[in-house]
């Protein structure tokens, strides 16, 4: 692993904090009662979700060719979309399954627990390359 991308662990790590305490926000904000437009509100909030959404899905990007090494680079960002892909489907799943229990706040909720279990798995990463070679070592 080169040392660029063991930079970029904590950038992922604060990315992906950011971008759970959005949905977090805005389900505090949508609470409130006396929110004069909510659907404003909820459409401004979605609209500066896409700012840390785009910078943690470009870093991600990055992290999984810089993880991947040239043998297998192809193999493991097949794999990246196939589960990026399957995300999505359940995502979209659960998405609708929160708003018929719990409506907006429900999926915003939800989507900030999911995302706060993103911002936890960050921590599993390997960030030096002791650690990437020690895993990669045949046993």
């Amino acid at each position: 692993m080169r040392t660029a991308s063991a930079a970029k662990v904590p950038s992922a790590r604060f990315w992906a904090a950011v971008l759970a305490a959005v949905p977090i926000a805005l389900a505090v904000i949508m609470n409130s009662t006396d929110l004069a437009r909510p659907d404003l509100v909820l459409v401004v909030g979605l609209a500066l979700f896409g700012l840390p959404f785009a910078v943690n899905s470009s870093l991600h990007s990055y992290l999984i060719l810089a993880y991947a090494g040239s043998e297998k680079a192809a193999e493991d960002v097949g794999f990246y979309y196939a589960a990026n892909a399957a995300g999505r489907l359940l995502g979209i799943t659960l998405s609708g399954v929160l708003y018929q229990v719990g409506g907006i706040a429900g999926c915003l909720i939800g989507s900030a627990v999911m995302l706060l279990l993103c911002c936890l798995i960050t921590f599993l990463i390997p960030h030096s390359a002791a650690a990437t070679s020690a895993q990669q070592a045949p046993t």
